[in-house]
């Protein structure tokens, strides 16, 4: 079997559409013919209901907050899947708004996410993990559960300080758990035509030499799209910004040396 490519989606500052870029990410992928799951990591659970699954972040036990502070619930992680027509989901729940302090007391409490992925039976080529809008016990887990991170950020002059706080905590994280996060992209989004954006944009490609840099523009449609609980590809394909998503997804590909399949 082969290991699915793990792919956290973070920054620690709130407001950057972090969820919209992690969604449209997912359906490319679903586009170009790969196996998503996606985990909605964020106890406020802007993906689930972005994904139309409204009904699930209210759901009854077992849920994603049993897997991951109970090793028995773990086990049953499967049947905590909901399908989706672009992507499998692991919903939040509402349960995940206490989870921080269980996972503090917890003896590796900051694995539990990567425990409850090696759980998991079904196969997929790509896991995508939106991980809240601050640092803490649950974006630990995803990074060190991934151990590759693609950045959303805004085109604005905040964003430099937050993707520095998101690095030394990653340095951090690598140190303490003897492992390596790979920045795989910046994504730039709901960019405008302002001097700042463009001081940034500059920025980032200066500050960001090994990476690629992707520009999103600011579009009515992508929010469109997340309200009707889809992707960009299933709701309005012709949207301009919809090829830099493919563009997203074909350098993932890339990176993970995964092969395009027809669809």
């Amino acid at each position: 079997m082969t290991e699915a490519a793990r792919i956290a989606i973070s920054n620690q500052k709130g407001g950057v559409g972090k969820t919209t870029v992690a969604i449209n990410v997912g359906g490319a992928l679903n586009r170009r013919g790969h196996d998503v799951l996606f985990v909605d990591l964020d106890p406020q659970g802007n993906a689930t209901e972005g994904l139309g699954l409204e009904d699930e972040y209210e759901a009854e036990p077992p849920t994603l907050f049993d897997a991951l502070t109970d090793h028995e619930a773990r086990e049953d992680v499967d049947a905590m899947v909901v399908a989706h027509e672009e992507m499998d989901v692991l919903p939040s729940n509402i349960d995940m708004t206490s989870v921080e302090p269980e996972l503090t007391m917890a003896m590796r409490g900051r694995e539990r996410l990567g425990q409850v992925l090696d759980a998991l039976d079904a196969e997929y080529d790509v896991i995508l993990i939106d991980c809240p809008p601050y640092l803490g016990n649950l974006t630990d887990n995803a990074l060190i559960a991934a151990e590759n991170v693609l950045i959303p950020a805004l085109a604005e002059s905040t964003s430099k300080r937050a993707l520095e706080i998101l690095f030394d905590q990653i340095e951090v994280l690598e140190a303490e758990f003897d492992t390596g996060v790979r920045d795989l992209g910046v994504v730039a989004n709901r960019v405008e035509t302002t001097n700042e954006a463009d001081r940034m944009l500059s920025w980032f490609e200066d500050a960001f030499t090994d990476v690629p840099v992707w520009e999103v523009r600011k579009r009515v449609a992508l929010q469109r799209a997340f309200s009707a609980g889809r992707s960009i590809f299933e709701f309005d394909a012709d949207c301009d910004m919809a090829p830099v998503f493919d563009d997203v997804a074909a350098e993932l590909e890339r990176q993970f040396d995964l092969e395009e399949v027809a669809v």
